[in-house]
């Protein structure tokens, strides 16, 4: 039996789930000081098996905390980071959290335009970023030049931080913390009708976030949470704050793999799996096994479960789903279902209120579909706007509540269900992939005169992408080489899988392509997936 090593809350309320409430505006780093000082010794995480302990972290966070002072860094400062999962990287984000220097996380898949866009927006003092990586940053055309580039050469499972900072200097006071309402993060989510928006995440934020995940997947002491999510999604930075406020540890791995996935969660014992996209879905596509259902997981958490699988995937592993909903700009989660309806999102954690408005603003009644708009009398669970973008703030920000954009309905008994997007995005391997992102990547190709992106039913995950493409007068597009071209600057979940070339499109009077008449099928088209490019169902890779 591993020793208790949780930090004591019981100076807190219990909640309707029988969890502790959380703090008004509390933030995480006071908390995370305290435990690594009075039990230094209590694991924090196992990563490829090697176990990290929280007084390990807490050294080699204040390493990089100290070397971002040296480098000139200031409180409210932006330091963008480029890193997939490591325990350099949790050093680097504890290291910036402790400094009060925002954390500008980038998914690693950006290349090109898109992860242009975000450097220079940000503006940040400095970019850290693992080795392999730091070509495609200088490749992206962003204008560098004065910022100082951190690389860190080591992504193995033991901290190296020798590389990216000189020796510990002179000591830094531990007793100072930021302020819960000060920025820990600008996160950067895919628009809909055009750039990312970089969500501000406040540290009252994130540890609400990780409080909400604690009631969501009734998280009970020496509970292992497994963890494949990479850290630069909002899904895998708020596991990160939960072995300080609860007595659980996390087991980490470096990316998720179908093939390895249960024999890793056996080998670390994890109570708990995380899911999102069609990760449920390609887990139910492995070949089946007796063993399938003798594994340690208590809970699978997350959103994205259809309803047709739902009782499938419980049945086959033995586990139980508990399914939520929710955005960045409202502390990561809203609803949680913890009542087992198939289905269902759930219900409005205790900070939050939902309703199911029409376009009159009006509730509508069960069963009647309408845009989620989420309200919250707690201070700063509601993000307070988007980095520099004062009117996509005004949009989303409206008489004092979150408009989401999303639909969903109520049933009978106040579970809220989720019917998917009101704007031009795709739900694609779990990440919302903005329609005018690509479109404006595609209509760059020197042979494309139009083009239009829409969402496509998926074998695996919620959507795929399919691209139409009108080209120019007396030229033909070879898809082919388009698709190649596109992946060169597009990530990998941006590239469209299915591309159709047609001769033209159909206008709207204000000469907008009419989406909603372009074909869904997937019959005729080029696919990137299948053997010969034509989409005939023969995948090369799942």
């Amino acid at each position: 039996m591993k020793p208790s090593c949780g930090v004591n809350m019981s100076h807190q309320s219990l909640n309707e789930y029988g969890s502790p409430m959380p703090l008004e505006m509390e933030g995480f780093i006071g908390d995370f000081r305290r435990k690594a000082r009075l039990n230094p010794d209590c694991l924090f995480a196992r990563f490829d098996g090697q176990p990290l302990l929280f007084g390990t972290l807490d050294d080699a966070s204040e390493t990089v905390a100290e070397g971002l002072r040296r480098m000139g860094l200031e409180s409210g400062d932006r330091v963008a980071v480029m890193m997939r999962n490591s325990p350099n990287a949790l050093a680097v984000i504890y290291g910036l959290a402790k400094a009060g220097i925002i954390w500008v996380p980038l998914n690693a898949q950006l290349r090109g335009d898109g992860l242009r866009y975000i450097l220079e927006h940000c503006e940040p003092g400095a970019i850290i970023c693992d080795e392999d990586l730091q070509q495609t940053i200088r490749d992206s055309g962003a204008a560098l030049t004065g910022i100082p580039l951190v690389i860190s050469s080591c992504s193995s499972p033991s901290l190296n931080l020798d590389d990216m900072f000189e020796a510990r200097g002179s000591a830094v006071d531990r007793t100072t913390t930021p302020d819960p309402l000060d920025l820990f993060a600008i996160m950067y989510t895919s628009g809909t009708t055009g750039r990312p928006k970089g969500v501000e995440v406040s540290h009252s934020m994130i540890r609400l976030a990780a409080d909400a995940v604690a009631q969501l997947s009734e998280a009970a002491p020496k509970d292992v949470f497994f963890v494949w999510e990479p850290f630069y999604h909002v899904g895998g930075a708020q596991v990160l704050i939960l072995p300080i406020i609860r007595d659980v540890s996390l087991a980490m791995v470096d990316r998720f793999s179908a093939s390895r996935f249960w024999s890793q969660v056996r080998d670390y014992e994890a109570t708990h799996i995380h899911y999102l996209g069609g990760i449920l879905q390609i887990l139910l596509k492995q070949p089946e096994s007796r063993d399938d259902s003798s594994n340690p997981v208590r809970i699978a958490w997350g959103g994205g479960c259809p309803k047709e699988i739902w009782t499938q995937f419980e049945d086959r592993f033995g586990v139980s789903i508990r399914e939520c909903y929710g955005m960045t700009e409202a502390s990561s989660i809203t609803t949680c279902n913890t009542n087992g309806v198939v289905g269902s999102v759930g219900r409005p954690m205790p900070w939050f209120s939902v309703q199911v408005l029409d376009v009159a603003a009006a509730e509508v009644s069960p069963g009647e579909k309408g845009e989620i708009v989420v309200r919250t009398d707690r201070n700063g669970a509601i993000f307070k706007g988007y980095y520099r973008n004062p009117d996509a703030t005004a949009s989303a920000l409206r008489d004092g509540a979150l408009r989401t954009g999303d639909l969903g309905s109520f049933d009978e008994d106040g579970n809220l269900f989720f019917h998917g997007r009101m704007t031009d995005s795709v739900r694609c391997k779990g990440e919302n992939v903005s329609a005018w992102e690509v479109e404006h990547v595609a209509a760059e190709y020197p042979l494309i005169e139009e083009c239009a992106m829409i969402g496509v039913a998926a074998e695996i995950g919620e959507q795929d992408i399919k691209l139409f493409v009108k080209p120019k007068a007396g030229v033909t597009v070879d898809p082919s080489e388009l698709s190649a071209w596109l992946s060169l600057r597009l990530a990998p979940f941006q590239n469209p899988r299915y591309i159709a070339v047609i001769d033209t499109f159909e206008y709207t009077p204000s000469h907008r392509i009419m989406k909603h008449r372009l074909a869904r099928d997937t019959e005729n088209c080029f696919d990137r997936l299948s053997r010969g490019g034509l989409s005939h169902g023969i995948l090369l890779s799942p």
